[in-house]
């Protein structure tokens, strides 16, 4: 019996669990999956009662990615690369290993066909999920990447931070509400909650006629995941533009943090079946 779990909060919308437990039939193993709900004043006691319940893992998401990293033994490369994790292992004697399995999920996501190397990349927003994003473009050997944000002065600390990591990179920052022309992109990344359902669904992060200036060849991907189809995604495909959804990074990063836990890689398929019919 596997006894699994996700912290964070708000957790209303998550699907995890549903995702999860379609993981656990696809291998076989009899687990459960329990959503937490954990406002940040309460993490301790929840790290304190995750570690005293017979807790074999848990998935950490917003807001607790980063201060999570403060109570864990040890990281994964992923983790120490992004900066915060999303995947906890509890060993034998309660320790905690922490992973991130946001970056996984997000270069997977990524076709095989689709040449970055070399190219120019764009990501909108510079929150937590923006971290993912730049790791898994730098591996897929893009040169540039391009932030846009609400906020500079904000974004101080993450750019130092990438290009800490990244010195092969160069990284820009600009003011999202005067975009520059995002022709030179051979990718645009949403790393914003815009579009996401409850929050501005009906709104997209760019205007209609910044996706009429991309490149044929460029590629959208959105990692809001519900709803599966937001408006970026759908205006992108009415212009022939290759798209990428947040789901397909949801599965894949879960797949990873399923194998992680238990030894064994679930059916990616049963899982996405079981996160459509959820949303």
């Amino acid at each position: 019996m596997v006894k699994l779990g996700i912290i964070g909060h708000p957790l209303g919308h998550s699907i995890s669990a549903v995702i999860q437990k379609a993981g656990l039939e696809s291998i076989g193993l009899d687990g459960t999956y329990d959503v937490l709900d954990t406002p940040p004043e309460d993490l301790i006691s929840r790290i304190k009662y995750l570690k005293t319940n017979g807790y074999d893992g848990f998935n950490v998401t917003i807001p607790l990615k980063v201060p999570m990293s403060l109570f864990l033994d040890d990281i994964d490369d992923y983790a120490n690369i992004a900066g915060c994790v999303n995947t906890v292992k509890i060993g034998l004697n309660r320790s905690f290993f922490g992973y991130n399995t946001d970056i996984y999920g997000f270069k997977k996501a990524i076709p095989d066909e689709l040449n970055l190397n070399g190219k120019t990349a764009s990501i909108l927003g510079t929150g937590g999920a923006s971290r993912a994003a730049v790791v898994g473009l730098a591996e897929r050997g893009v040169k540039n990447i391009d932030f846009y944000t609400r906020n500079i002065l904000n974004s101080e600390q993450l750019l130092n931070y990438v290009r800490d990591k990244f010195p092969e990179i160069e990284f820009n920052v600009y003011q999202i509400q005067n975009i520059r022309s995002l022709e030179e992109s051979a990718i645009v990344v949403n790393a914003t909650p815009i579009g996401m359902k409850g929050y501005m669904a009906d709104q997209m992060p760019l205007e209609r006629a910044d996706l009429d200036k991309l490149n044929p060849d460029c590629a959208v991907y959105d990692i809001v995941y519900n709803p599966s189809k937001t408006i970026l995604i759908q205006e992108a495909r009415k212009r022939g533009l290759k798209t990428i959804g947040g789901l397909d990074m949801l599965i894949y990063q879960a797949e990873r943090a399923l194998e992680i836990w238990t030894g064994k890689k679930p059916d990616t398929q049963a899982m996405k079946i079981a996160a459509l019919e959820a949303l």
